[in-house]
This record gives structure tokens, sequence and C-alpha cells, in this order.
């Protein structure tokens, strides 16, 4: 995949929708399936607050996957200390599993990161703020949009 520029700051823009099976429910469906605050973030693209959530500060080896609809997300592996207050990742486990968005709100322009599976909103990600990562990203992703499968062992 090339370079997207989205918001002009080089990161690319991850995810190919028209290949998809795009994972379909009404609201309604995800109200049943989700607690109100799962719901809150991941359909409603809220935030749970700093230093809450249960993956912040976990080293456990596995395979971070998306709590609405279990797709494949990130890796333990790229997962790493950037004392935000959220679990950070430096990449996705792969370029199809997130779409990235322009996010203009409050009173800012981010990128927005979301399940290609299912559209539920991740998170956000961000470039440039000098940790010591091969990416030069901080993916910040909400505990509360994730489950942890550990590895095989762990």
């Amino acid at each position: 995949m090339g370079v997207d520029g989205v918001d002009g700051i080089g990161i690319r823009a991850a995810g190919n929708l028209w290949f998809m099976d795009k994972v379909q429910r009404t609201e309604a469906e995800w109200q049943d399936r989700l607690t109100p605050e799962e719901y809150r973030v991941l359909r409603q693209a809220g935030t749970e607050a700093p230093w809450t959530g249960e993956y912040t500060d976990t080293t456990a080896e596995g395979v971070y996957r998306c709590r609405a609809c279990g797709a494949e997300l990130f890796r333990s592996k790229e997962k790493f200390e950037s004392h935000c207050g959220w679990p950070s990742f430096y990449q996705p486990s792969s370029d199809d599993a997130v779409v990235l968005i322009e996010d203009r709100s409050l009173g800012m322009t981010r990128t927005e990161v979301r399940c290609a599976s299912c559209d539920s909103h991740l998170g956000h990600v961000f470039e440039g703020e000098g940790y010591q990562v091969p990416t030069d990203q901080r993916w910040c992703i909400n505990s509360v949009s994730l489950t942890l499968e550990p590895a095989a062992g762990g």
C-alpha cells in the first residue's frame, strides 16, 4: 500500500473496504450485543477515561481483536508503553485490519482508527511524536474496543 497522506501527515490509509466481508448489524443489534460502555465507545466514537482500561499496562503476548466483531487488529509485539493512559501500538497487524478517517471533532484534526470489518471506533493514530518505534506512530486504542487472545501457552 502506498502513502495516502491522511491529513497531510503521511499516515498510510489502511484497509480496503471493497474486498472485505463487512459485519453488518442494526444499531439495536449492536446495543444488544455490547455493554453500554462498549456501545458508547465502539459505535458512538466515545473515549474511555485514561488509565482505566484493562489493557493499558498489559504485557501478555497475544492477539488483540475487535471487541465488537472479533477481527484481528493488533499483536502484542507491536504494543509499547507510551505513558498516555491508553494501550499504544506502533502498527496494526495488517494494513487491511483498520480504516483511517479524518476526525475534525473537538476543534482539532486527528486521524480516527476504525475496525475494517465492522466499522467500530477503536481510537486514533498519531505520528511524529518522537517515540522510539519503527513507524514513528502511536496507535492510541481504547481498551474497551479490544479483547486479548493470549498466545498459546501464555
